[in-house]
């Protein structure tokens, strides 16, 4: 029987591909037979994180391989594979809502906490399975990716104490500087293309009927990335989407700008109490998608 594949969502960022691996290692230590995999190529952030641990990247599937899968960092079908009704889901580790419905019993590990990389070292914790270097330093790059080297509002207290152990067992002394150079290795914008900035971190949401998709990028200038409203429209145009959010979010002071193109504009301006301005409105405070980003919509719409 083919191996059980261990993947994250689309369009993988950090936590997606540490958390794959650290899950596929966790479960194989218990005598399973898994293998990591990802739903596309590593970003400039992660792959920062895989040179300087020395891991390889993943292999790339868009479709599922084998009869059984685990998912980590998902769970909408929306995210997943293409045939993601075709296979057999045994296990979830997740950190976001859930929207996942299965027919068959499955282990799910849920907790609202910063990364699902958290969530994995307390299971590697609570199965008293020793952590390789190499995957904590993963795990570690994973959190403070997610938290914003803890500055997020996803922040939990479970998050730190996770982050400090794993930063151990990796050998990094100064985590803050790590995660610094981490953080600033995914705002390098300058060799991606239009396309390429509004996929990079993109997820779609159904929400009152409008199929919404909203992408992030994590930056140092954003008056640099608004610079190229014009191209960054078009791209957006020829994805054919109904609703597109850009966020662009300044990761050092902690603030973000949206682009928007769509057809629920005053839907998005009493979302966030802010007006739009040329298609851009300015979203003070804002860093996370998932905690300040898709609740106001959703409840919006």
């Amino acid at each position: 029987m083919a191996k059980t594949l261990v993947f994250g969502h689309k369009n993988p960022d950090t936590d997606t591909i540490a958390s794959a691996i650290a899950a596929s290692y966790l479960l194989n230590q218990q005598g399973q037979d898994t293998e990591a995999v990802a739903q596309g190529e590593p970003n400039a952030e992660t792959q920062f994180a895989l040179d300087y641990f020395k891991v390889k990247p993943l292999r790339v599937i868009s479709e599922a391989d084998t009869e059984t899968v685990v998912l980590v960092d998902h769970n909408e079908a929306a995210q997943s594979v293409d045939n993601l009704a075709d296979v057999t889901v045994e296990n979830i580790y997740d950190h976001h809502k859930f929207a996942f419905t299965n027919s068959t019993p499955l282990y799910i590990t849920a907790k609202p906490w910063g990364s699902v990389a958290t969530i994995l070292y307390y299971e590697f914790k609570q199965a008293n399975i020793v952590i390789p270097a190499e995957i904590a330093g993963l795990l570690a790059s994973a959190i403070i990716s997610d938290t914003l080297l803890l500055k997020s509002p996803t922040t939990t207290s479970y998050d730190q104490p996770a982050l400090e152990s794993l930063a151990k067992i990796a050998g990094l002394e100064d985590y803050a500087a790590y995660g610094l150079d981490l953080l600033k290795a995914g705002t390098d914008l300058s060799s991606r293309t239009d396309k390429e900035l509004i996929d990079g971190d993109a997820k779609s949401f159904e929400m009152g009927g409008h199929q919404f998709r909203i992408g992030q990028v994590n930056t140092v200038d954003i008056d640099e990335v608004l610079s190229r409203q014009a191209g960054i429209e078009a791209a957006i145009a020829e994805e054919g989407y109904e609703d597109f959010l850009f966020v662009i979010t300044d990761i050092l002071n902690s603030n973000s700008k949206g682009l928007y193109i769509g057809d629920a504009a005053q839907s998005i301006e009493a979302a966030f109490n802010q007006k739009l301005d040329n298609n851009v409105i300015d979203l003070p405070g804002v860093v996370s998608r998932k905690k300040q980003v898709v609740p106001p919509l959703e409840n919006q719409l």
